[in-house]
């Protein structure tokens, strides 16, 4: 029965990057000029959300499988719940993600100010996690 922990850890893994992002990057991003906060945040972008999915995708099939394996409700919950950020991604933040992307060198402000906007966002993410977390220690 290791499936449903390694649900639990990659669950945390996914909680933790988030809550990382919300405490650390964004605040060090703010604190950049407009064109480094730009230049900065196009990377750091792609990258974290490529690493949220996977994360995200590898909690809800675990804890799927140990559904599956249980019938324990508690499981189909936490995986519902953690692979909820893709869609919460898709229709909250990518819109979001395509304006600051297409926002010119010649309007920083109003990038600094879509960031921020995104950085609220982002919680969101964090909060996803943390329900499937808390889901998941329901099921333990």
């Amino acid at each position: 029965m290791l499936i449903g922990p390694l649900a639990l850890a990659f669950a945390a893994a996914f909680s933790g990057a988030a809550l990382y992002i919300n405490l650390v990057e964004q605040p060090a991003r703010l604190s950049l000029d407009d064109n480094g906060l730009l230049s900065e945040w196009r990377p750091s972008d792609r990258r974290g959300f490529a690493m949220l999915a996977s994360l995200a995708l590898i909690a809800a099939a675990l804890g799927l499988a140990t559904y599956f394996q249980t019938q324990d409700v508690r499981w189909l919950i936490g995986a519902i719940v953690v692979i909820a950020s893709w869609p919460y991604t898709f229709f909250a933040m990518v819109p979001m993600n395509n304006r600051i992307l297409t926002v010119s060198a010649s309007e920083p402000g109003a990038a600094r100010e879509l960031v921020r906007l995104w950085g609220l966002l982002e919680y969101g993410q964090t909060a996803i996690g943390l329900v499937a977390c808390a889901a998941f220690l329901w099921a333990l």
